[in-house]
């Protein structure tokens, strides 16, 4: 049974600190959410997310919500910076029994956000503590104190457990004093937002430009919106990237047109791991402990199912359902998805896309030929996703797992 001491700090108001918060209060978990920004952050981020991870989110009673404010997708395509189409795919591909979802959700990040929030503070014990920033924090075997920085000074926030959700520059990291290994990619990515008419050129709701120089991922966020990230030399000045612009638009617009966006956001990208994700009354989820590039959308969909598990098994050790080794199994599975599959499944979505090498990119058109007219690969391609699920002991009803232990062929972006 769940005590009047059991609250959870969860650092991070974004879709995986508020997934986990949703998971515990539903629970009868009191919780208190901080966030060092003061509102849900607005700027381009994250949009697509794959079948495993709207099955999660329909369990919580969110997909009608988000259906009326999303795209479904299910088509893709790859394509040279000359409009020549390498491949096209559907996940009308898939069988009947492979997932109850057949098809990826896009929206922007900040809605799925909101979206989540709104369902949160109709649970009672919700706190949404803004503009607190984790700074400090020190446990012992009965609790968590947490420091926060607040436009007042200081203030100190006492828990029994603390989940640090809290994005790539995390606080609650930092101060657990765990490294985040990895790399940093050498280019920009620029997330832009553009009202354009790509399907009138034939395009599908999300396309990659395969090229060393102009490559470029091209979601639909909704009937007229679209995300076009496309990569810039790293050695360029942020503020140059900015007078660029324009000269790159056209000539990643299919009508060589190009629009003024109504967003605009560079960004470093990265490749980075937690040590560990769990440290005592202290645990990571989501970008906090690990972070990849965008090419196949991987990041938040991942983040999203570590939620899952994280609030999963939070909620059974604090009402005594289970012993503290479900939350070492939450953190060692959690990590080894990321570090076995996410990781590599990214980058080389991130290579195929950028690739120079002459041999490597004659044997990537190869692949592109093959998608075009072997459905299983397609198929397999489409759930490699829910091989992100994890341990079934750390999910509400055992996601299902179509492919179970079957080679990797990688995410749709591959």
């Amino acid at each position: 049974m769940t005590g009047t001491n059991d609250r959870v700090i969860v650092a991070g108001a974004g879709p995986v600190g508020l997934t986990v918060a949703l998971k515990l209060a539903r629970a009868g978990v009191p919780v208190t959410v901080v966030d060092a920004s003061p509102e849900i952050i607005q700027s381009p981020r994250a949009i697509v997310y794959h079948s495993p991870t709207i099955e999660a989110l329909a369990e919580l009673g969110l997909f009608e919500d988000l259906r009326a404010v999303g795209v479904l997708k299910q088509d893709y395509q790859w394509r040279t910076i000359d409009g020549e189409i390498l491949a096209a795919i559907d996940m009308s591909v898939l069988e009947p029994g492979d997932t109850p979802f057949p098809y990826n959700l896009h929206l922007g990040q900040n809605t799925l956000a909101a979206i989540i929030l709104r369902h949160l503070l109709r649970v009672p014990g919700v706190e949404i503590l803004w503009k607190h920033e984790v700074t400090g924090v020190t446990q012992d075997a009965a609790g968590v104190d947490v420091t926060v920085e607040t436009e007042d000074g200081p203030t100190h926030l006492h828990a029994s457990w603390l989940v640090g959700a809290d994005g790539a520059g995390s606080g609650v990291r930092a101060a657990l004093g765990l490294s985040f290994d990895g790399v940093t990619w050498p280019e920009w990515f620029v997330a832009t937002n553009i009202r354009y008419d790509f399907q009138q050129y034939g395009w599908a709701k999300a396309n990659f430009i395969v090229d060393p120089d102009h490559w470029a991922i091209i979601p639909q966020i909704s009937d007229d919106l679209w995300r076009l990230t496309y990569g810039e030399p790293g050695h360029l000045d942020r503020s140059v990237l900015r007078e660029r612009l324009a000269d790159k638009l056209a000539v990643l617009l299919p009508g060589r047109d190009p629009k003024e966006p109504e967003a605009f956001s560079p960004y470093r990208v990265h490749n980075r791991c937690a040590e560990r994700f769990r440290v005592g009354r202290a645990l990571l989820a989501g970008d906090a402990a690990h972070i990849n590039n965008p090419i196949g959308g991987l990041g938040l969909t991942n983040g999203l199912l570590d939620a899952v598990a994280l609030g999963n098994a939070l909620a059974e050790v604090i009402a005594g359902d289970a012993g503290e080794e479900l939350l070492d199994l939450y953190a060692a599975d959690r990590r080894r998805i990321f570090l076995e599959l996410v990781s590599p499944a990214s980058t080389e979505n991130k290579r195929r896309l950028t690739e120079r090498d002459p041999e490597r990119r004659r044997a990537d058109r190869e692949r592109f030929e093959r998608l075009k007219t072997d459905a299983a690969l397609a198929r397999d391609v489409f759930l490699f996703t829910y091989q992100l699920v994890g341990s079934p002991r750390l999910t509400s009803k055992g996601l299902k797992r179509p492919i179970d232990a079957r080679q990797t062929h990688g995410s749709p972006a591959s």
